[in-house]
């Protein structure tokens, strides 16, 4: 059953699509015909500060307006537009349709999946800043290894494509988290550090191996037979990966021992010492799932779009950060859950979709975002204190 914190979520993420499908953008287009000797000769309307007798394209294009030449019966106009951006209200049916909600839903599985990994390490009180770089480097490997496959094998079967895919890309995933969680543990400094370190470590690995080149030629049966595969008039098989790791990890988070030590160790990790919890063990387990999740989302991303680069999740240590918090995670520790981090997912996915649909400035995305994430702690700490009080 779903916690009231992730029923305020889904009701978020209800109004979102309730706004972003009333709300479009609607152009308003002003012209002024003119011909390169055209000159001003009266000072009305858009011209209203020209002087008479200045040229008129000069002063247009010093307005910001742009030329623009049309054909019509056989002769060329030449005229000025302006074009001015405004919100309209009414049905978005660039928004609204089946196409752009499942794009949406693909896009927010790439971080859903990893947000999964990342919330189980924030509730242990870490952090992990890597997870963007071992995505790349899981997802290179993966796409080199398949496509060494596809030229020996084209035909090769998707049930040994998808597998290989997969468990290359979660063990070099694996073995990052592993060296991720170990030098946490045993060098006995702050996750922080560690995987600062290792998100430039892991690119740089990724950028070398491959030259800074995309690997392709991926096998057909891995894209467009597997993670790409078309049912119901739509390729939904990233978002309903995304359904199935929210549900395991909600369940590993409440149902199993490393769960309950994973919220023991977050609240205190002192008192987690004194009650007998391998507390380092711990750590390296979910630092590994972390990073074994990295690299599962690398191999959906590589299996959609066919391809991998160094350039791959760049930036993503921001969006999986921010999918956790704003799902209800806490930056000190003790509290999150998976489906929150999922849902926190889609939340940060309708707010970069909202922003190309309603064509704002793509540049303002990071700033939305990290407002997201400001908002998603203070709105945690004013909660803490107020519980606080209460008791």
């Amino acid at each position: 059953m779903l916690a009231s914190q992730e029923l305020g979520l889904l009701a978020v993420i209800a109004l979102m699509i309730g706004v972003l499908s009333l709300l479009g953008v609607r152009d308003t287009v002003r012209s002024v015909h003119v011909s390169p000797s055209d000159t001003i000769t009266e000072s009305a309307d858009a011209v209203a500060l020209a002087r008479p007798g200045e040229h008129a394209e000069s002063f247009f294009r010093a307005q910001g307006w742009r030329v623009v030449e049309r054909e019509r019966d056989g002769v060329t106009v030449r005229s000025i537009e302006s074009v001015t951006r405004g919100i309209r209200f009414g049905f978005n049916e660039r928004f609204f349709n089946t196409a752009n909600l499942v794009g949406v839903a693909k896009d927010a599985s790439f971080i859903a999946v990893m947000a999964v990994g990342m919330v189980a390490i924030i509730i242990l009180g870490g952090i992990d800043l890597s997870v963007g770089s071992i995505y790349a480097l899981s997802g290179v490997a993966a796409a080199a290894v398949l496509a060494r496959l596809a030229e020996s094998n084209p035909g090769i079967s998707s049930l040994f494509s998808i597998p290989v895919g997969v468990a290359v890309a979660g063990a070099v995933g694996s073995a990052c988290g592993v060296v991720n969680g170990a030098a946490t543990v045993g060098l006995r400094v702050h996750p922080f550090i560690i995987t600062l370190g290792g998100m430039a470590v892991y690119r740089g690995v990724a950028f070398v191996a491959t030259d800074g080149q995309s690997i392709s030629g991926l096998p057909d049966s891995y894209t467009s037979g597997g993670f790409k595969a078309n049912l119901w008039g739509a390729n939904p098989v990233p978002m309903l990966i995304m359904v199935v790791v929210a549900i395991v990890g909600a369940m590993v988070l409440s149902l199993t021992v490393l769960g309950r030590r994973t919220f023991a160790i977050g609240g205190n990790e002192t008192a987690a010492r004194y009650a007998g919890i391998p507390v380092g063990r711990v750590k390296i387990v979910l630092f590994t799932l972390c990073g074994t999740l990295a690299g599962f989302a690398a191999a959906i991303n590589t299996g959609y779009y066919g391809s991998a680069s160094s350039g791959d999740g760049s930036g993503y240590e921001l969006r999986v950060i921010a999918a956790a918090v704003v799902g209800g995670a806490s930056l000190s520790g003790g509290r999150g859950s998976a489906i929150g981090a999922t849902l926190g997912a889609v939340i940060i996915q309708l707010i970069d979709n909202g922003i190309v649909v309603l064509g704002v400035d793509s540049n303002y995305t990071n700033i939305v975002i990290g407002l997201a994430i400001v908002a998603a702690v203070v709105i945690d700490q004013v909660k803490h204190r107020w519980a606080t009080v209460a008791r």
